[in-house]
């Protein structure tokens, strides 16, 4: 399948609605695309994909988890292939550097963690700063950041300290009234840390998404991509009913109330400004009947 064929197939797959037509979009894309590093790169197809691996959708999500791995698998093969060719050359070329290799390996290998990834257990120090607040910053941050990831621990923790120092840029912290700098990365690190949520940890480590752009998204810019369809599907029954019309109500678990910490939360939106602004959604804890809104 040509580069431009799987863009058109990608675009497709982006503005689909049903699970069925998902379904036989990523099965094309499994069966008729043969994945190489290159062909991978230049489509960001694996990363349209991987935004599916969170489906409610059983098969769905299965289905994604095999080709995404398959792709893995196929460029590894690939890697190695070339691997193997080059050490060949060099056999043959006794003057010819290794250093260029042992490098370009080193950029391409993917981090395996022992155990659950954090700032502790991979090993990152976070004295970078006389003020600890910035230090502990960075450091919630790559936690946030390490999730479920494989990228190497030096790529997230420049990742980490970059958001941060937007952050700390656009706040203009002091050290003597830091509240705002405080709440803006608390936003940040918890939407980070939502399991559910990998689209966003994948967007940002893989260079999709950049901090000086993060930092300015508002908590349903992050959601996840269900929570997102799911607001969409309530505000299309509240545009349809008739102004005053009794509030849809429903009940997640992908909010997490501030207070008590429960996921147990109801929520409602109503158009409380002009029809051009965007819907304001009201939260409720449905555990210590904490509230808060958000637009």
């Amino acid at each position: 399948m040509e580069v431009k064929e799987i863009k058109t197939h990608i675009t497709s797959l982006e503005k689909a609605k049903d699970d069925k037509t998902i379904l036989n979009i990523l099965n094309i894309l499994k069966n008729e695309i043969k994945p190489t590093e290159k062909l991978l790169r230049e489509t960001k197809v694996g990363i349209v994909v991987n935004r599916y691996k969170g489906s409610e959708n059983q098969e769905i999500s299965t289905l994604v988890k095999k080709i995404i791995k398959f792709w893995k698998d196929e460029v590894s093969r690939e890697k190695k292939a070339k691997g193997s060719t080059t050490t060949s050359q060099k056999a043959a070329s006794p003057n010819t550097s290794t250093t260029s290799n042992n490098t370009t390996t080193t950029l391409h290998k993917k981090f395996v963690a022992n155990g659950p990834r954090n700032a502790l257990n991979d090993g990152i120090k976070v004295d970078f700063y006389e003020n600890k607040t910035r230090n502990g910053a960075v450091s919630a941050l790559y936690n946030g950041l390490c999730i479920e990831s494989e990228h190497p621990p030096n790529a997230l923790l420049k990742v980490a300290k970059e958001i941060e120092a937007e952050v700390f840029s656009a706040e203009r912290f002091d050290t003597s009234s830091n509240t705002k700098y405080a709440q803006r990365l608390r936003t940040l690190t918890s939407n980070l840390r939502q399991k559910n949520n990998p689209e966003l940890r994948n967007k940002i480590n893989n260079g999709d998404l950049l901090p000086k752009d993060f930092i300015n998204m508002s908590p349903k810019e992050m959601a996840p991509e269900s929570l997102k369809k799911e607001l969409e599907e309530i505000k299309r029954k509240n545009l349809f009913n008739a102004q005053g019309a009794t509030q849809e109500r429903a009940v997640t678990d992908r909010f997490t109330c501030g207070k008590c910490k429960e996921k147990k939360v109801s929520y409602y939106q109503l158009q409380t400004r002009s029809a051009d602004e965007p819907l304001t959604t009201f939260c409720t804890c449905e555990n210590c009947g904490n509230r808060w809104k958000f637009s």
